[in-house]
């Protein structure tokens, strides 16, 4: 493994696209401490430390690598373009104009990919504005508790236009970046900002866990079974996300030469959870925009606000409930996208292809529906199940003021770290095969199908 690492950096084009990326995330955790202009930094930080744990600003400021607490720029990460990625393809199903787009080519992609960005700069547009509403209510309750002005000029019109900006901009630059790392880096971009705003949390919130455990202000066995638990959860992630169904394939007799040939029997790998991280990530997203939207204009329409932030709040049971209905929503609507029983049949059928004991044609076309029905039920479900886990872990054990560490090592963000990380190192070892170098993913397997050389 440390061979292919060091030969990750021995093939100039790899390294490039390696570096590439490295820097483009190095611009985001920059970008993600620079503060709106007009705000005094220290009322900020003063106001969140008195704030306790385990609420839904925590939540948010999980997923934006704490941009969201510091105001920064990049305060709504890229949350708003994956919000205008699910409405974009929610309405390529629901109209036939889109449909028909999507047909189209690449001409049609770039078509979708535009209005999506224009659907991008609507979204965050809005909720900068409920930022902007958020941060006046802050500064008039420091002003009151005699912390100091937050807004250093005061509030008004001058404030709010060049916050919406900011943050607009912001985001829009991020959505930039992501493109850019996914077109001339390695991996993607937009799950990659994802992951680097997750991780970026990491080490501050373990540390803090640490420093409790040894002033004995945390109990150490708790930190034996929360590692357990996270080792637990990496192996049952790794398997959700490798998991596959093969289903066997046999090819009819063709003739090569003058000879009558029989085809090798193949297999149709299916993977138990095809969407990867996509559902978790949408169902992330959709959660929190309305608690978000809540929170910001929580002060003009409190009555409203408070139950939509007691209803989704994490934890509760109509949180759960909705949750995993997304989750499995998702799942469905993404495995329907990769796999099209009607056009596999299809395939097959053209190709003088059939699944032993299924005839050719509709027949065919119902059991690969059927299996991909059974499989993307379980997969959802046990994918559903360690997105909520963290939760639970908190409710049992009261572990609130631990919640963001809890977040960060388990569940969500814990899947989109795996999935994330195992896709980006898939496409290092397609790289480094295609340049007839050996990767380090299972070395063992690909070294048994190899053929032996006889001497």
């Amino acid at each position: 493994m440390i061979r292919a690492l060091v030969t990750i950096f021995t093939v100039p084009e790899l390294r490039k696209r390696i570096l590439f990326t490295l820097g483009m995330l190095f611009i985001f955790r920059i970008g993600a401490h620079i503060t709106v202009p007009g705000l005094d930094y220290k009322v900020l930080q003063d106001y969140f430390s008195r704030v306790q744990g385990g609420n839904l600003t925590d939540y948010i400021d999980l997923f934006a690598g704490g941009a969201f607490k510091r105001l920064s720029v990049f305060a709504l990460g890229i949350m708003p373009y994956i919000s205008a990625s699910i409405i974009m393809q929610i309405l390529m199903v629901a109209v036939p104009s889109l449909q028909r787009l999507a047909k189209e080519g690449e001409f049609g992609r770039r078509k979708i990919n535009q209005y999506t960005r224009y659907g991008t700069v609507l979204l965050c547009a809005l909720q900068a504005y409920g930022i902007t509403v958020y941060i006046s209510s802050l500064h008039a309750e420091a002003y009151q508790n005699g912390k100091g002005m937050l807004i250093t000029g005061g509030p008004g019109f001058g404030f709010t236009a060049l916050t919406i900006l900011t943050i607009t901009a912001g985001t829009i630059l991020l959505m930039w970046m992501g493109e850019l790392m996914t077109e001339r880096g390695i991996g993607n971009g937009t799950s990659l900002i994802i992951f680097a705003g997750i991780i970026a949390g990491a080490p501050a919130a373990l540390a803090q866990f640490l420093t409790d455990i040894k002033n004995n202000q945390a109990d150490a066995v708790l930190a034996l079974i929360l590692l357990v638990l996270f080792i637990a959860m990496i192996g049952f992630s790794i398997l959700l996300s490798e998991g596959q169904r093969k289903i066997p394939l046999q090819y009819g007799k063709r003739i090569v030469g003058r000879r009558m040939v029989q085809a090798a029997s193949q297999t149709l790998p299916i993977k138990v959870n095809a969407a990867n991280v996509m559902p978790i990530i949408f169902a992330s997203s959709l959660m929190i925009f309305p608690s978000q939207i809540a929170s910001y204009f929580g002060v003009r329409y409190q009555g409203f606000a408070e139950a939509i932030q007691r209803y989704l709040a994490p934890g509760t049971i109509t949180y759960f409930i909705i949750y995993i209905v997304l989750i499995i929503f998702f799942a469905y609507f993404y495995t329907t996208v990769l796999y099209n029983p009607k056009e596999i049949a299809e395939a097959l059928k053209k190709n003088g292809g059939y699944i032993p004991g299924v005839r050719p044609g509709a027949h065919t076309e119902e059991t690969l529906e059927r299996i991909l029905n059974r499989i993307t039920l379980s997969g959802a479900i046990f994918l559903s199940f360690i997105a909520i886990a963290p939760d639970i872990f908190i409710k049992l054990w009261n572990l609130e003021k631990y919640s963001q560490l809890i977040h960060l090592f388990g569940g969500t963000s814990l899947l989109i770290t795996v999935g994330v990380a195992l896709d980006t190192l898939k496409q290092i070892e397609s790289q480094l095969i295609m340049r007839h170098y050996d990767g380090f993913l299972d070395r063992s397997k690909k070294a048994a199908g190899r053929p032996r050389v006889l001497r």
